[in-house]
């Protein structure tokens, strides 16, 4: 509706600057992750230093969180909801994330590895 005020040789920059705002940059890497009782799947990752990561994980039974200390990312995932998170990592190496959100007996063990490579 607000495309309609909008004379019509503004509508592509327009359209263009709104794609830049919600869209993921071409080299970005996209992950979906599944969280469940008491595991991510996948639980094992390798991305790129200096590459942008794009997380979606998705709570399949109760609300959980993700823990990245090291990339600066602590966000809660409602049970059967998707949240998004991005980081890019600077330090090649192996780094672990865990639940954030006490989830049941199991929690402490669920925790996920992301490898980080030149």
């Amino acid at each position: 509706m607000i495309l309609k005020s909008i004379p019509a040789t503004l509508s592509l920059p327009v359209v263009l600057l709104f794609a830049t705002f919600t869209g993921h940059a071409e080299s970005a890497k996209t992950i979906t992750i599944s969280a469940s009782k008491f595991q991510f799947e996948p639980n094992d990752i390798t991305v790129k230093k200096g590459e942008e990561v794009v997380m979606i994980i998705q709570s399949q039974d109760v609300t959980h969180g993700l823990l990245l200390k090291d990339f600066g990312v602590k966000t809660e995932i409602k049970k059967g909801q998707s949240t998004e998170v991005k980081f890019t990592p600077q330090t090649a190496g192996t780094f672990e994330g865990k639940c954030a959100h006490f989830c049941g007996k199991g929690h402490g063990s669920m925790k996920m590895t992301i490898h980080v490579v030149e």
